[in-house]
């Protein structure tokens, strides 16, 4: 495929990211994302064509809303550029048209899903629910219903372990929703390499916060956005993952 093809994918991605910035606001104030102009969250003012370009529109304002001059969050292109890197990743895998935006839905649910919770420690049922529900319907259309149900409920069963005998100090209850949407989506084996990424990443990140004074102990961090982080590397490398151990056995 030429660089062309790959520069319109990725912009596409970039689009969609701005749409979910966009979302992900409004899920927040508890707006309607359907209807309604962008606006800068500060001032107020609807923004024009030239505001809302994914990724260029913040460089060319460096950084600042045009209107009232203050900060923009590093949000706003930083999800605008993953998504486009996510969805060329998803292009480079050779799907059947169906799979692949069954893939980009699903992952653009996953990227908003990573940002709320690392923004306001929670995940929003608005988001968890419709993607459990699109991921039953693919896979039941596809015949992978049992495996993944059986993957999914030992994933909910984990956390909800985990959230029963802490009482809720340690995990949320919504991080056991999303065990059981992690394992729909990836099923067996791959869901036991997104949960070792997951708290592997977690790990180190959270000792890296604790060493530099940012995080103690008893402090609370969002665990969502390290399980996201570990579907996708399940998504992408995980059977290489898996072959790899096996091969140091």
């Amino acid at each position: 495929m030429s660089l062309i093809f790959y520069l319109i994918i990725f912009i596409f991605g970039a689009c969609i990211g701005s749409f979910l910035n966009c979302l992900i606001y409004r899920l927040d104030s508890k707006q309607s994302f359907l209807k309604g102009r962008s606006f800068c969250p500060h001032c107020k003012h609807q923004l024009g064509f030239f505001d809302l370009i994914p990724i260029l529109s913040f460089i060319i304002v460096k950084g600042k809303c045009r209107y009232c001059q203050k900060k923009i969050s590093w949000q706003y292109p930083l999800v605008e550029i993953f998504t486009g890197l996510i969805f060329l990743s998803l292009v480079t895998c050779h799907l059947s048209l169906v799979t692949l935006i069954y893939y980009i839905v699903v992952s653009s649910l996953l990227i908003v899903i990573f940002v709320y919770d690392l923004k306001h420690y929670i995940i929003p049922d608005k988001i968890i629910y419709p993607a459990i529900a699109i991921v039953l319907i693919f896979n039941f259309q596809f015949s992978i219903f049992n495996s993944s149900i059986l993957s999914g409920l030992g994933a909910a069963g984990f956390f909800f372990l985990f959230w029963l005998i802490s009482r809720g100090r340690w995990m949320g209850f919504g991080d056991v929703k999303l065990g059981f949407f992690m394992g729909l989506f990836l099923s067996w084996p791959n869901i036991l390499v997104a949960l070792f990424s997951a708290f592997f990443i977690g790990a180190i990140i959270g000792i890296g916060l604790i060493a530099l004074g940012k995080k103690t102990l008893k402090s609370q961090v969002p665990f969502a956005p390290f399980l996201v982080i570990g579907t996708f590397i399940a998504l992408f490398w995980g059977q290489n993952l898996i072959n790899w151990y096996i091969n140091l056995l």
